[in-house]
């Protein structure tokens, strides 16, 4: 059986304002190809759509656990989009569960999630679901380029890390994990953990460098981050 990866696709690189079609078409391009060596668990985000609906919720009632819920309906908006664009490679449908996920993998050379559950974020979801199939690598395809010591858009002296432990990157999620429905961080402090716990390593690339999502897919080094041990 091919190597199985599992992939976090962030919701704002599909859907930036409107749905970037022309991207959605690229990065489906290019895990068709990648599907002759690998199979691929895919899971997306909401990206900013889940962060006004969220907003929006809890002007109307605030209670987060709703928020959540339509959070999460925004990422299976973005994952039917991803899902299209992989034609009748993909299983025919989202499931709903990651035994289905693992099932339909058996089968299929892509499976494609949005989230699940209120309070948890799609990142913790990608983990939970490589955990899941057996996954060989993570890749974490979003807007940003790579894991910094800050945000590097309001800190000039934020720099790329290349390499960390998975213990130090949950110490920085922790720090920037606020777990509020709707908010944005680069790998909440809860995905942090299970992927120390796991034992798999995680690649983070910026989604508009094809060619570093390819070389994560592949485990080569990249211009992102490099998440092991």
């Amino acid at each position: 059986m091919k190597p199985i990866i599992t992939l976090s696709i962030g919701g704002s690189l599909m859907v930036p304002g409107e749905p970037d079609i022309e991207y959605i078409k690229k990065m489906a391009a290019l895990l068709l190809k990648l599907s002759s060596k690998y199979k691929f668990a895919i899971v997306t985000g909401g990206g900013a759509a889940a962060r006004v609906y969220a907003r929006a919720m809890k002007k109307i009632v605030p209670n987060e656990f709703l928020a959540d819920q339509a959070a999460i309906m925004s990422t299976w908006q973005n994952a039917y989009l991803i899902l299209a664009a992989l034609h009748d490679r993909a299983y025919k449908t989202l499931p709903k569960s990651f035994d289905e996920a693992a099932q339909a993998l058996e089968t299929n050379d892509f499976v494609v999630m949005g989230g699940t559950l209120p309070g948890i974020t799609t990142d913790t979801d990608a983990v939970l679901l490589a955990e899941r199939v057996g996954s060989k690598r993570i890749v974490n395809i979003s807007n940003v380029d790579a894991i910094y010591t800050g945000d590097p858009k309001k800190d000039p002296k934020a720099q790329k890390i290349k390499r960390m432990s998975a213990d130090a990157l949950v110490a920085l999620a922790a720090v920037k994990d606020t777990r509020k429905a709707g908010e944005n961080f680069i790998f909440d402090v809860l995905a942090c953990k299970l992927l120390a716990r796991s034992g798999i390593e995680a690649h983070f690339v910026s989604g508009r460098d094809l060619a570093s999502v390819e070389k994560a897919v592949k485990g080569l080094p990249h211009n992102g981050t490099v998440v092991k041990g």
